[in-house]
């Protein structure tokens, strides 16, 4: 990776870890699968994303920390961030420029993937 695409990198990953930890700076969904649960669960769950740290060139090849798996109360969830324009109608053309991109952080169930 060069150094420019490292830079890159960890630009994306300190506003994906902004989003995911403060919920400010995108938006965030919660699908069906989620809602569904019970409030505590919910929380929970919330409470897991928030805080998740267990990033590795495994589940992390880019370094972005734009996605992950994490299991609360027996329940496999997944999230992920994605990247689209102001309009959101098209992807982000520059993922690390918040003035061209509004992030999405996804909660789901693993199954809904």
């Amino acid at each position: 990776m060069t150094d420019k695409a490292m830079r890159r990198a960890v630009e994306i990953a300190r506003l994906n870890d902004h989003l995911r930890r403060t919920f400010q700076g995108g938006r965030v969904v919660i699908t069906a699968g989620i809602a569904a649960l019970d409030p505590l669960h919910v929380s929970l769950i919330i409470a897991g994303v928030r805080t998740f740290n267990a990033f590795t060139a495994d589940n992390d090849p880019y370094g972005e920390h734009d996605c992950a798996t994490l299991t609360v109360r027996g329940v496999r969830v997944m999230w992920k961030i994605d990247y689209y324009d102001p309009t959101m109608t098209y992807l982000s053309s520059d993922a690390d420029d918040p003035s061209v991109t509004v992030r999405v952080l996804t909660i789901m169930m693993a199954d809904e993937a």
